[in-house]
């Protein structure tokens, strides 16, 4: 794994009316069978693991995902732009808060084993 962090941080603005500030703090390159996992202070995590085809973005989503707090899913932006998202269980309501205002909507919770055998059953 290699680490390089960026001082200061580069910020840069999103969301509706450019409300919210992004601060890019580093960029970690992983070399093939590497991971690394990312917390939080109320206890959640979750791992990002470079394979030498692509990268697994997440734990399990039906499995430690969900034993870790977070919730996965799905959402759209107003333009069409697509979004996998981890939301913490219990910060559910300022989740649905923050996608109302922000115009988004959820396209699917991607965290339970009825949601993603619904997903599976989709012609490919």
């Amino acid at each position: 794994m290699k680490y390089h962090p960026k001082n200061p941080p580069r910020e840069y603005r999103v969301g509706k009316d450019g409300a919210i500030t992004i601060k890019d703090c580093a960029h970690i390159e992983l070399a093939p069978e590497e991971q690394i996992t990312l917390t939080t202070p109320s206890g959640t995590e979750f791992d990002v693991l470079k394979k030498e085809w692509g990268y697994y973005a997440t734990p399990s989503l039906n499995g430690r995902l969900p034993e870790f707090g977070l919730k996965s899913a799905l959402v759209r932006s107003p333009i069409g732009r697509y979004f996998l998202v981890l939301v913490e269980a219990a910060k559910r309501e300022d989740f649905l808060a923050y996608i109302a205002f922000e115009n988004l909507e959820v396209a699917a919770w991607l965290d339970d084993d009825a949601s993603l055998e619904r997903i599976r059953q989709l012609p490919h």
